[in-house]
């Protein structure tokens, strides 16, 4: 039983996990985040209990992880609680040098992120696994009963641009950093949240989700790569982006089906953004990236 007595559960109805998400309340009135996962899921919700740690002490703004165990309702982690807004719903409230300061330091903590190493060399090698990805998304991409106009880009540049996964490096990844994966609490300082989709691979991939950033606030999106890159960013890094983007895409449609009509909505929007941003492929730098202020 969890050590933390609660006196009240409030339901969080946001995000796409499987996890059911509270808000619980001790009877000092300290609230905490509740999280309560399938059964089968427990060495996966282990290690990412224990990545939460690691996160922590390198002084990575989230949720701290305060205890984990088994219910019979499934397996429970119990978070401190931030009490504040979601990043996406008020970024247009600040001004764009406020939105580019947050975007530097976005991309600061995505860098440090990264420096976590693999756990162990018995994974792939990030071209063996990433192809492997590539070709299960454009199998059921050409089974899709849905299409993008101009779709076809996608797939030449995917197709044409595979040779760049050879050699590359893997670390720790947060799995889904975007904009809404980021919240701000009460004093306007960013925390990031959701890590129940980390992995390890190729750290440039975790920038596939920047299409969110860059749809909310353009000055967001390209801070975050120049601080990561500290103003140096490799010419290969843009080519490997586009890449990453376009798979990504690619498989967005088909995830969005089973949503119905509305997320096959988003996601036919977001690609023909996409399209318009690389110049139908054409281009690797996309049109919204501002160098600098």
């Amino acid at each position: 039983m969890p050590r933390y007595n609660f006196d009240s559960k409030i339901l969080i109805d946001k995000g796409w996990s499987k996890d059911k998400k509270y808000c619980i309340e001790d009877e000092k009135g300290n609230k905490y985040l509740l999280r309560i996962s399938p059964l089968e899921e427990y060495e996966k919700k282990k290690a990412e209990f224990e990545i939460m740690h690691k996160l922590a002490s390198m002084h990575i703004p989230m949720c701290e992880a305060l205890e984990f165990g088994t219910l019979k309702e499934g397996i429970y982690s119990i978070q401190t609680y931030i009490d504040g807004k979601d990043f996406e719903e008020v970024i247009n409230n600040f001004s764009k040098d406020e939105q580019y300061a947050y975007g530097l330091k976005a991309g600061k903590l995505l860098k440090i992120m990264h420096s976590i190493s693999l756990p162990t060399t018995n994974i792939e090698n990030w071209d063996i696994r990433f192809n492997k990805k590539i070709d299960k998304r454009l199998e059921n991409y050409q089974k899709s009963p849905i299409k993008y106009d101009g779709g076809q880009a996608f797939i030449d540049y995917i197709k044409s641009h595979r040779y760049l996964l050879k050699g590359r490096p893997q670390s720790f990844q947060h799995g889904d950093y975007h904009i809404g994966n980021m919240m701000l609490d009460r004093n306007n300082d960013l925390y990031i949240i959701d890590f129940n989709r980390f992995d390890y691979g190729d750290p440039w991939e975790e920038f596939n989700r920047i299409v969110w950033c860059a749809q909310a606030s353009p000055y967001f999106a390209s801070a975050m790569i120049n601080a990561y890159f500290n103003d140096e960013i490799p010419e290969e890094f843009w080519k490997l982006l586009a890449l990453y983007i376009a798979t990504n895409t690619i498989s967005s449609v088909v995830w969005a089906i089973p949503f119905g009509q509305a997320e096959i909505d988003t996601m036919l929007k977001q690609a023909q953004d996409i399209l318009s941003w690389y110049g139908n492929m054409t281009k690797t730098i996309p049109n919204w990236y501002i160098k600098c202020l």
